[in-house]
């Protein structure tokens, strides 16, 4: 069973990331341009003047953050940002998406056309490692699913439009080594992969997006249970809890009417579902 986590509506709720040295979760509203948060004292915002869409956590206090022109290190104590790298900022046209942290203690950020669908190919798939920004993939339309196997040796990614998820196995530093394959073909369904975390035993939790759920695959593609959320935009999902075992799920209210789906654009929890890999920390 799912329950409303936070009640804040976001435009476009993406990017949910479980601390584990703070024990809290972090998402963004990618339009509305803010960072969210709850802890003790409740709702929590930082609002920042460009969109921002992805975290990796660096140590307790700063945060790995994804814009429309940058990786900066971001302190959530003092709202301080600093730039580490330019990422197509030379680029009006497009703006981060969906990212994740690696084993290896890289991050992966993908980007894609502000006009979506409207403006394909635009995007690419970036690996930020040690210092370096390296370009893995382009010609991308909407970048998503990204995530990693337990074992650190294999990545997972989308273009959403393509209805497909790709896995591509990894070297000993983390990156790409020979060429994707196909994981999962959705398209036959009309499901439209989205944002995606791998548990502790290796189930993918993948958000469907307009379809109120995240599915979960088992490491040969076969589905093996779906978890379903009151908003039909569900963006991507993370691990995590006081015991590790709770599903999130960032939702997104764009393009639909209040009255339709009241709870769309919200954050949702479901408690008993998975047991997450501890959410692997950015090593600059």
């Amino acid at each position: 069973m799912s329950l409303i986590y936070d009640d804040r509506i976001c435009a476009l709720g993406e990017g949910p990331l479980w601390h584990p040295e703070r024990g809290q979760l972090f998402w963004f509203d990618i339009l509305g341009k803010r960072l969210l948060t709850r802890d003790a004292q409740g709702p929590r915002a930082w609002q920042f003047s460009e969109m921002a869409s992805a975290a990796g956590w660096i140590n307790r206090d700063e945060l790995l953050v994804a814009s429309e022109t940058a990786l900066f290190r971001f302190h959530l104590e003092t709202g301080q940002r600093t730039d580490l790298v330019a990422l197509e900022a030379d680029n009006p046209a497009t703006r981060s998406n969906d990212g994740r942290a690696d084993p290896q203690g890289g991050f992966w950020i993908g980007t894609m056309a502000k006009r979506g669908p409207h403006d394909p190919g635009r995007g690419a798939f970036w690996r930020y490692y040690r210092g370096e920004l390296r370009k893995l993939y382009d010609s991308i339309t909407i970048s998503n699913s990204t995530c990693f196997s337990p074992d650190g040796r294999t990545a997972h990614f989308s273009d959403t439009i393509t209805g497909r998820v790709m896995r591509v196995p990894l070297d000993a530093e983390g990156w790409p080594k020979g060429t994707p394959e196909v994981y999962l073909d959705l398209k036959a369904e009309g499901l439209n992969p989205d944002g995606a975390v791998i548990d502790a035993t290796g189930v993918m939790w993948l958000a469907e997006w307009g379809a109120s759920r995240v599915a979960a695959y088992a490491p040969d593609g076969t589905r093996v249970r779906v978890v379903g959320f009151d908003a039909p935009q569900t963006s991507c999902p993370a691990l995590g809890g006081p015991d590790g075992q709770t599903l999130f799920c960032t939702t997104a209210r764009d393009g639909l009417s209040i009255a339709d789906y009241p709870n769309a654009g919200k954050t949702f929890a479901a408690p008993g579902i998975a047991r997450a890999q501890t959410e692997h920390q950015v090593i600059l």
